[in-house]
Formats: C-alpha cells, sequence, structure tokens
C-alpha cells in the first residue's frame, strides 16, 4: 500500500478573519449606545432645566428663569410671556432651554386669584 499525502486545508484564518470583523460590530454598537445614552441623559436635564426654568419665570420673571436653567447645567434659550385669558394676574412663560446637545421646551402659568380677607368678627 502506498500512503497518500493528505490535501491541504484551505480553510486556515478564517476563524480569526471572522472574529475581527465581531470585534469590530460590537465595538460600534458599544460606541453607538453609549452616544444614544449621553443624548437621552442630556435631554432629561434639559427637561428638568427647562421645567425650572418656567416655573422660575412665572414667579419672578427672566433673570430668575436664567439663573435656574444655568443652576441646571442649561442655557436659556428663548424666554416669552403672554397674558392669559384670566385677565392682568395671569400670566403664562414659555422657555427653550438647551443642556449640551438636547434642547427642550416648558410652559408654566401664574394666576393670582384675589379673594376678600377673612372677617374678623368670624374667629
Amino acid at each position: 500500500m502506498t500512503a497518500r499525502a493528505r490535501p491541504e486545508s484551505r480553510d486556515g484564518g478564517q476563524a480569526a478573519a471572522l472574529m475581527v470583523v465581531m470585534l469590530l460590530v460590537l465595538t460600534v454598537m458599544v460606541a453607538a449606545t453609549v452616544e444614544i445614552g449621553r443624548f437621552l441623559d442630556e435631554s432629561a436635564r434639559a427637561r428638568t432645566a427647562a421645567d425650572a426654568a418656567a416655573l422660575a419665570g412665572a414667579a419672578a420673571g427672566r433673570a430668575e428663569a436664567a439663573a435656574l436653567a444655568a443652576a441646571n447645567g442649561g442655557v436659556l434659550l428663548s424666554y416669552a410671556e403672554q397674558e392669559a385669558d384670566g385677565g392682568a394676574d395671569a400670566l403664562i412663560v414659555t422657555v427653550a432651554v438647551q443642556v449640551g446637545r438636547a434642547s427642550q421646551t416648558a410652559r408654566a402659568e401664574r394666576l393670582v386669584e384675589w379673594t376678600a380677607p377673612p372677617d374678623a368678627t368670624h374667629n
């Protein structure tokens, strides 16, 4: 019997190439997840800053709105006041705040209702 030589395998190294491709795909997915997480975090912080700025603006004006936006890590992009249907004592404040790459808007209403003081004779 004569011994036959085994044919040489041409499959060598394919696992390494596949592993490199899979690691690249995984790296891109992790980087995308981190970026999306950062954006969602900035968006949530912008929402908080906008809500706080709108409430402060309705209570004390533009300067307080800007100060509260800055205290929450944001920048006041716009501030608008308008009278509400309730009359001169009703005010609607709309603000836009940016934190990082995310911006959010919020509205707050101030309504002052005047009531007569309680009668001193009815304690």
